[in-house]
């Protein structure tokens, strides 16, 4: 796997696989997006800590400096993804909201998170968005709950996009340390996809335990 991104992460089919994972584990959440992202950001890192080696050299043959390149368009790859998800799940919730709201109301996980969020988003506690979109499974339930409350789109977009940034930031900067740290190898790729599920259990962790407060009137 490391050397088919190897040989694929400056051309543009890498980013074709990314996009289409991002944006599809809104709907089936057991997809490996988050380690498909770690996995690109560590190769490009690993080229990069192996400077003048042959291997590197072949793999990062288009310029030098390409790693910091690669990096930005892996992070706006994967939010861009994951803010399409989003918006998809949100439309077909809220434009079917009735079959959908029954359809929390039967789940039990559902429910619960329809209370949190009710109308964080309009009180500012959008932050919940954000927080979700690492737990997971968070990201679908948050669209959704979002749609079937109809929330407006000015309200829902923003904290999307910023989760979407967050989560592809977070994910390309742990595979990206951890192919620095460890070079582009299975464990470097391990150990930044510890880190993503660790974020995963903390984020879980705090929107179980309660809704974010809501920001202050101004």
């Amino acid at each position: 796997m490391q050397e088919t991104f190897g040989e694929l992460i400056y051309a543009p089919w890498i980013y074709v696989l990314i996009a289409l994972s991002v944006l599809l584990d809104v709907f089936l959440p057991f997809l490996p997006s988050g380690v498909i992202v770690i996995a690109a950001a560590a190769t490009a890192a690993g080229a990069t800590a192996a400077g003048t080696a042959a291997d590197a050299a072949a793999i990062a043959a288009p310029a030098p400096n390409a790693p910091l390149p690669t990096v930005c368009a892996l992070v706006l790859c994967a939010a861009a993804a994951s803010v399409l998800g989003d918006l998809a799940v949100y439309r077909l919730a809220r434009r079917g909201s009735d079959r959908f709201a029954r359809a929390v109301a039967r789940s039990r996980q559902l429910s619960g998170a329809r209370e949190r969020l009710g109308h964080a988003l309009a009180r500012g506690g959008g932050p919940l968005v954000v927080l979700a979109r690492f737990a997971p499974g968070g990201r679908s339930v948050m669209s959704l709950v979002a749609g079937v409350e109809q929330r407006r789109t000015r309200e829902f977009l923003p904290w999307s996009a910023l989760a979407g940034l967050a989560w592809a930031g977070y994910g390309v900067g742990a595979g990206y340390v951890g192919g620095q740290w460890l070079g582009a190898t299975w464990l470097g790729t391990a150990v930044s996809v510890l880190a993503l599920f660790g974020a995963g259990a903390l984020a879980t962790f705090l929107v179980r335990r309660g809704p974010v407060p809501a920001a202050p009137a101004s």
